[in-house]
This record gives structure tokens, sequence and C-alpha cells, in this order.
């Protein structure tokens, strides 16, 4: 199989390949693999706010800092967020690091979430309340809308707090948020979850991490030479030529190219004849 960047139909056709290849058999290369360990859509939700809010660094480094917080949170984190009283339960965070994040962090962020939650009954419905009007263009302005609400709730939100959930006004490339809402958005396919039934997919934007800014940098997806918010809305509009109504349902399989080490960056960067190359071999391989 042929999978040139300049072939729309046959890019498409190794990226359904690749989706099929790289499917929920992979959740443990994934932090969204924690996160579909619940049931209940209301305690994948807390537990994705918590994961896509870690996702930086190592996978093995996220997961086992998620694990930390899971084992705190118990068998159903969407009670204790609801019961979370800050000078009570804030101290069960003691001693949790990941990175520069401290359970200090951690701990007004849960505080926050249970803010929105009870102002609003649900996290959903605490998006829609305050999301422009309208459906038209990508996500960007909700994301803003909703973070910024969010962080008024009090006063105390730092910036590592502030980290947790990237906003596009900051210009950031915001991985961490577009990963969350994928999750939450998409529909339940055995990776992604499904909890947020009334915001549309088709208006999702791609989480470009270190590896999927190479792919796309390789595939000509993209002219911006800095990740930013406009390079994630550029890739995003090249697959939403693919696919109008889902437009990042391939991210979780393209991101397995990097995480998975099937495609290597020489001096920094990829050559677009390398990627179709890893795109063409993980389509056409065998099935683990």
């Amino acid at each position: 199989m042929r999978c040139t960047a300049t072939s729309p139909r046959a890019l498409k056709d190794c990226l359904e390949a690749l989706a099929e290849r790289y499917d929920e058999r992979f959740l443990d290369t994934d932090p969204v693999g924690i996160v579909r360990r619940y049931d209940r859509p209301e305690d994948r939700e807390i537990v994705a706010f918590l994961a896509a809010g870690l996702a930086y660094g190592r996978v093995a480094s996220i997961r086992g800092s998620l694990e930390r917080l899971v084992a705190i949170l118990g068998a159903r984190p969407s009670r204790f967020v609801d019961a979370f009283d800050p000078s009570r339960d804030a101290r069960r965070f003691d001693g949790f690091t990941h990175r520069f994040h401290a359970g200090s962090d951690v701990a007004l962020y849960l505080g926050l979430l249970a803010r929105a939650k009870a102002s609003a009954g649900s996290l959903e419905a605490f998006w829609l309340r305050g999301a422009p009007s309208g459906t038209s263009g990508t996500i960007g302005e909700a994301l803003d809308a909703f973070g910024q609400r969010l962080f008024a709730l009090d006063p105390r939100a730092t910036d590592r707090v502030r980290f947790f959930l990237p906003l596009p006004r900051s210009g950031s490339v915001c991985k961490r948020s577009c990963l969350l809402l994928r999750w939450l958005v998409r529909p339940d396919d055995g990776v992604d979850c499904g909890v947020w039934t009334r915001v549309g997919r088709e208006r999702l934007v791609l989480p470009l991490d270190t590896h999927l800014i190479r792919v796309v940098k390789a595939l000509g997806w993209t002219r911006r030479k800095s990740p930013g918010w406009g390079m994630a809305l550029e890739a995003t509009a090249r697959l939403r030529l693919l696919d109008p109504g889902d437009p990042v349902r391939f991210d979780f399989a393209l991101s397995r190219l990097g995480i998975l080490g099937l495609v290597r960056a020489r001096r920094g960067r990829l050559r677009r004849g390398a990627i179709e190359a890893a795109l063409a071999a993980s389509a056409a391989g065998p099935r683990s």
C-alpha cells in the first residue's frame, strides 16, 4: 500500500488501516487506559481531567503519577470530588509530585472541578453554560471560555494549576486540553470515552505533542515552524478534509508511530518518505 501525502484517498486508506491496527489493545501505552478502567461516565470524566493535565513527559511517568492519584480518589472518583473539602482533603495529596507539580496543585485543581460541578450540575453543563453560541468553527473559543470561567472560581489558581488546562488564547498548542476533549467528546470506541454527548466532535482539534508535530511537519500539514494553536488548527484542517465529521479520530493511532518508536527523528526532523513508509508498513504488517 502506497501512502502518499499528496493523495488524500491513499492517505486515508493508510490511516484507516493504521487505526484498525493500533486500537484498544494498545491502551497500556497511553494514559487513557487508566481512564477507561472506570465504567461510569462521571468517574471517567474526573480521571480524564487529571490524566490529561499530567500528560507531559514520558508515558510511563504520566501513568505512574496517575496511578498514585487514583489510589487516593478511590473506586468512585466522582464521589470523591463531589464531597471534596479542601480544608479536610487537600492534605491527602501531600507528598505527591509529578515533575514540577505538587500535591497542593492537584488539590486546588480538584477543588475547581468540584465547584464547577456544583454550580452547573455537571462539568459538561459548566462547559455549555459559558460556551459561545453557534457551532461553527473549532472548539477553541469554547475552550477559552470554559478555562477562564473555571479558573475564576478560585483566585488562588496559580500558573502551575492553569498549566493543567492550557488555553488557545495564550497561543499554546493546547495538547493536553485537546487530548482531554478527544477523550470526553468522541464516542466510546474502545479508546475514547464518549462522556460528553452535547459537544460536537467535528469541532475537535488535534492534540499535537512532540511526536505528532514532527509527523505533521514531515507530511506538509503545516507551514509553521513553531508549535502553537495555529499549527494545531492547520494540521486539523488537513485531517478534516479526510473526515469532516470526526477529524481527530486518527490521533491515537498516529501517536503510536512516535510512542512505540515506529518512526525516529534524525537531528530532530523526519522526512515525508519516512512517515509514509512507516504508515504503509504499519498498515500492511501483521496485527499484534
